[in-house]
């Protein structure tokens, strides 16, 4: 733990994650045991900075096009993460979803939290939505307010966007925000567009030192794409993919294959970008897939991009 805490403070962290998802909440236990045992062996050979379980919500409340993938439940991050996963010798990045959640239950949530004993790392996520109504029950703004309060040794994380930052352009002044408000790192959505995460980094980094602060870590995501479906549901999610990218992964013999060497190329662009302007950054590779092919190209990226920066 003490480890993550201080590659956190380094100037050049170069961060290494590897994010999953909890199984179905309708998995048999048989095979939730199977699909545990198969994914610690995995996360003891890669050997990440840090495993982030993601808590994964439906978002078909922000846009009117139907989920190319139906939206299933999964079993808790925190469960999965701290029980089911609890015996990895590593630190775990658990996502926690706000979106509808009352303060009573968020405040259990944090007494949890901080009666665990050893420091825990999280990153709360708002709710889903681009039309700017506000939620009911806990806000962001709340969660940060509530977590100071109730479990001041959470060491907090914060999602950013680099394709909202191209929209609105504000995208390093929520960055901004979300480190006053105790936040220490962030992991961005998946990137397949580097030019608008060159922006993004940027931009914060800039801000960060105009304020006379430094900017604090940036984890880029990546992640493989399997099929013309599941890039059509990246696209759904809002992930920015430039058209002749697009046009590469549903041209390619092998999109699996094809993804997994376009991720690097961006990769590359972007890390070597943010190191020329000394921003500190990392990767996380995500798998989100069931699918043995998916997994193995996940492990494939992760293990290329930790090599690209020399760990």
């Amino acid at each position: 733990m003490n480890a993550l805490l201080d590659r956190l403070l380094s100037p050049r962290p170069d961060l290494c994650f590897y994010g999953l998802a909890p199984p179905k909440q309708s998995t048999p236990p048989e095979r939730v045991q199977a699909i545990v045992a198969a994914q610690k062996e995995r996360v003891r050979v890669l050997a990440p900075d840090a495993l982030v379980v993601y808590d994964l919500q439906d978002e078909s409340s922000r846009q009117p096009d139907p989920r190319p993938f139906p939206f299933l439940p999964t079993l808790p991050p925190d469960t999965y993460a701290h029980q089911l996963m609890g015996d990895l010798a590593l630190p775990k990045i658990v996502y926690r979803s706000v979106a509808g959640a009352d303060r009573a239950g968020f405040e259990r949530w944090c007494a949890e939290t901080a009666a665990a004993g050893a420091p825990r790392f999280g990153v709360l996520v708002g709710a889903p939505t681009s039309r700017g109504d506000r939620p009911a029950g806990v806000t962001l703004d709340d969660a940060y307010g509530l977590v100071r309060r109730h479990a001041p040794g959470l060491v907090l994380g914060a999602i950013a966007i680099a394709e909202r930052h191209a929209r609105r352009g504000d995208e390093h002044e929520r960055m901004l925000a979300k480190a006053a408000a105790g936040c220490r790192f962030f992991i961005t959505q998946a990137v397949y567009d580097a030019g608008s995460s060159k922006s993004l980094l940027s931009d914060y980094a800039r801000a960060a030192r105009a304020g006379g602060a430094q900017p604090l870590p940036v984890v880029l995501t990546f992640s493989p794409c399997g099929s013309p479906r599941t890039l059509a549901l990246l696209k759904w999610l809002g992930i920015a993919i430039p058209r002749w990218l697009e046009n590469e992964l549903l041209d390619a013999h092998d999109t699996l294959e094809t993804s997994v060497r376009l991720a690097e190329s961006v990769a590359d662009d972007v890390l070597t970008f943010a190191h020329e302007r000394q921003i500190p950054v990392g990767v996380n590779v995500e798998s989100v897939s069931i699918r043995k092919e998916e997994i193995d190209a996940a492990t494939a990226l992760f293990t290329r991009l930790r090599a690209r920066l020399g760990r």
